[in-house]
C-alpha cells in the first residue's frame, strides 16, 4: 500500500506536508496518521487519487500546506551567486551543478520546484519561474516524478555512504590514537 501511495505523490520531496519527504508522508498516510489533503504539490487530481486508493471522500487542499501552484523550477542569477553550496546542499534530487566558491546552475530538466534551495541562499540569487511547458513534470508527469524518486533515492543511499566512511575514518584515526599515544 505504502508503494501505491507513493507512486501517487509528485516526488517533489518539498516537505510541505509536514514529512520529510514523500516516502514519508506515504507511510503516515497508509498508517492512517496523515490525511489525503496535505501536498500541495499533487493538488486536487494527487488528493482525488489518494482518496480513490484509500476509499474515502476527496477533500480540497488543506491550506495550512500550502497552495497548488503551476509547475516551478529554480534559477539561479549566476552573476549573483558566490558558491557557498548551500543550495547543492539543500536540493533533494542534486539538480544544482557547481563547487565550493563557484558559480553554481539549475539542471533545469531536473528540478522538481520544490524551493528548498531558496531559504538557504545567503544571497537571495535563486528565484523560482514558471516550468516552460516542455519541462518533463509537465509533459511526463509519472516518468518524471519515478525519475525524481530514482535521483532523491540515490542521493540519500550517498549521503548514507559518505557518513558511514566518515564513521569508519574516525574509528580508525581513533583507534590509532589509542595504540601511538
Amino acid at each position: 500500500m505504502i508503494a501505491q501511495i507513493n507512486a501517487i505523490l509528485p516526488q517533489t520531496q518539498c516537505r510541505q506536508c509536514g514529512f520529510q519527504g514523500c516516502l514519508p508522508y506515504a507511510q503516515a498516510l497508509a498508517q492512517g496518521v496523515a490525511d489525503i489533503n496535505q501536498c500541495p504539490p499533487g493538488g486536487a487530481e494527487g488528493i482525488a487519487q489518494l482518496a480513490q486508493l484509500l476509499g474515502v471522500a476527496p477533500k480540497p487542499l488543506n491550506p495550512v500546506h500550502g497552495q497548488h501552484k503551476p509547475k516551478q523550477v529554480a534559477v539561479i542569477i549566476e552573476e549573483t551567486c558566490i558558491g557557498c553550496v548551500k543550495c547543492i546542499a539543500a536540493c533533494p534530487v542534486d539538480a544544482i551543478l557547481g563547487a565550493a566558491k563557484h558559480m553554481h546552475t539549475v539542471i533545469a530538466s531536473e528540478c522538481t520546484g520544490c524551493e528548498l534551495c531558496v531559504a538557504p541562499c545567503p544571497v537571495d540569487c535563486i528565484v523560482m519561474q514558471p516550468a516552460s511547458q516542455n519541462h518533463p513534470a509537465v509533459t511526463q508527469k509519472s516518468a518524471f516524478a519515478l525519475q525524481a524518486k530514482n535521483r532523491y533515492e540515490a542521493k540519500n543511499l550517498r549521503k548514507e555512504q559518505e557518513a558511514k566512511a566518515t564513521a569508519a575514518r574516525l574509528q580508525q584515526k581513533k583507534a590509532r590514537l589509542l595504540h601511538n599515544p
